[in-house]
């Protein structure tokens, strides 16, 4: 799959920090033909479009990361202020929210709602494929089939205040939320970059969003 843009292609931003999987991502990114740059600092978050922050790990560590890198105001002045389009992938989902379970750690507060455990019955982490049950239409799962199956590895899964802001919901013990979209924030709990088709389908969506419901 690759995409052919009538205009110069947007360019998208790739976080690169301590606790993330950036090389993954960029691999997926380059599959679709998509111009992406790694980005580690507040200067690089200036030239980009839009910005995917992935992730793997604990909450707690990717913050801390982001923190010692500088980039939390910085993103927060992209992400926020200038409404560029934002996609969190796995951690990347969990640190949006105000704060997690594990640790327990203050995260970025962009979504209302906190991160919690599976219960201590269940297997976790989850790892593996399981289906992703869309709630409603959005532009990033455009052209997706009935519930796809997504790759995860997680413990924690995220419960937001407003039940709106889940976009997909998946089945593992409980129902929790493995999609959010609020304006133009959007994240996926499930590793996009390793969720064959699908996942590519949603990174080239994600490449021509404009960072709203439609």
């Amino acid at each position: 799959m690759r995409i052919t843009f009538p205009r110069l292609p947007p360019l998208i931003g790739v976080v690169d920090y301590r606790a993330g999987n950036a090389p993954s991502v960029m691999f997926a990114l380059a599959r679709l033909g998509l111009d992406a740059t790694l980005v580690s600092t507040a200067e690089d978050l200036v030239a980009v479009d839009r910005v995917i922050l992935p992730g793997v790990g604990a909450a707690a560590a990717t913050v801390g990361s982001l923190e010692d890198s500088r980039l939390v105001p910085a993103l927060r002045t992209r992400v926020l202020d200038d409404a560029i389009p934002f996609l969190g992938i796995c951690i990347g989902l969990q640190v949006i929210f105000e704060r997690s379970e594990e640790g327990p750690a203050q995260c970025l507060g962009w979504v209302p709602g906190i991160v919690r455990r599976f219960p201590a019955t269940d297997r976790v982490p989850q790892i593996g494929w399981n289906r992703v049950a869309v709630t409603r239409p959005h532009p990033l799962t455009s052209g997706w089939p009935v519930d796809p199956y997504c790759y995860f590895v997680n413990s924690y899964y995220a419960v937001p205040s407003d039940p709106h802001a889940a976009l997909a919901t998946t089945d593992y013990s409980t129902t929790f939320c493995s999609m959010v979209a609020v304006g133009n924030v959007a994240a996926t709990q499930f590793h996009a970059e390793k969720s064959g088709e699908v996942g590519l389908s949603l990174l080239a969506n994600f490449a021509t969003w404009g960072g709203g419901e439609c």
